[in-house]
């Protein structure tokens, strides 16, 4: 009888993760995500050191000879339509993205929701202390740039004037946790599934870069600062190991276990 039950008691997997609350999940990131939309609040109102840290920014990509934000906003300027594709994606993409990462690891891979949710909100708190320590003006806002601000020119826009936007804090470009989190939804998805095609999620975080510089959203170091804040975090908190199928233990060879009744009684009829 215990042979009998073993098998399917096997097919459980005892090491599987709980899945967290639906309901604390849920107050957990809420609250998270109004705690770093009221820190970056307080970051308001530094427009003269944001401005000169920006200056100090510019100067110093330029001294590290990084290529000039420029040459990509190029690229999206020779046609209409595909800067106002680049703007609609740096203003709808972003945060659906995350949410959606998120969602499907809380449903399909409670381990890795687990992990990148504790890796997510690691970067986004590292990047609100820096946006208090650090206003930065973004490279459309200096004109020192040369750059266009394609979503005030070419539509849409997510911003208003600096001064009358009470929704945003748009003198934290540093660091730009558009990429940040686009880098992290794309590793996510890469470490918890097994497809070959797996891979290709990381044209979100590429096609990410492109639009925040070309947009004239961020500098290259904003990116630069994202992913080593990233890296950090990934550093300190363990990635899951993959969940296995745990299959049944094997039964014994053909000639170690009791003939089956059948199976005597046919070796019986031949003389056996």
């Amino acid at each position: 009888m215990n042979a009998r039950t073993e098998p399917a008691e096997a097919e459980t997997e005892p090491d599987a993760p709980a899945r967290p609350p639906l309901v604390r999940e849920l107050l957990l990131v809420a609250g998270l995500f109004l705690v770093y939309k009221f820190g970056r609040q307080l970051a308001t109102g530094h427009t003269a050191e944001a401005f000169g840290n920006a200056r100090h920014v510019w100067h110093l990509e330029r001294w590290l000879h990084l290529p000039g934000e420029g040459a990509v906003q190029s690229l999206l300027l020779h046609g209409d339509v595909l800067v106002h594709v680049a703007n609609t994606y740096y203003a709808t993409v972003h945060f659906p993205a995350t949410a959606g990462f998120l969602v499907w690891l809380y449903l399909r891979r409670p381990v890795h929701y687990v992990w990148s949710r504790r890796v997510l909100a690691a970067v986004t708190g590292a990047a609100l202390v820096l946006h208090l320590a650090f206003p930065l003006a973004p490279p459309r806002m200096l004109g020192a740039t040369g750059l266009v601000d394609t979503a005030r020119v070419y539509g849409p826009s997510v911003y208003g004037p600096p001064r009358t936007d009470s929704l945003s804090n748009q003198f934290a470009a540093m660091p730009s946790l558009h990429f940040g989190w686009a880098l992290m939804v794309a590793i996510g998805l890469i470490a918890a599934t097994r497809s070959r095609w797996r891979w290709l999620w990381l044209l979100h975080p590429l096609l990410t870069l492109l639009v925040i510089v070309g947009t004239a959203n961020h500098y290259w170091l904003d990116v630069l600062v994202a992913s080593a804040l990233l890296g950090l975090a990934l550093a300190l908190i363990r990635v899951p190991r993959r969940a296995r199928a745990t299959a049944p233990p094997p039964g014994p060879p053909r000639w170690a276990r009791e003939p089956r009744p059948a199976e005597r009684r046919r070796l019986v009829g031949a003389g056996r």
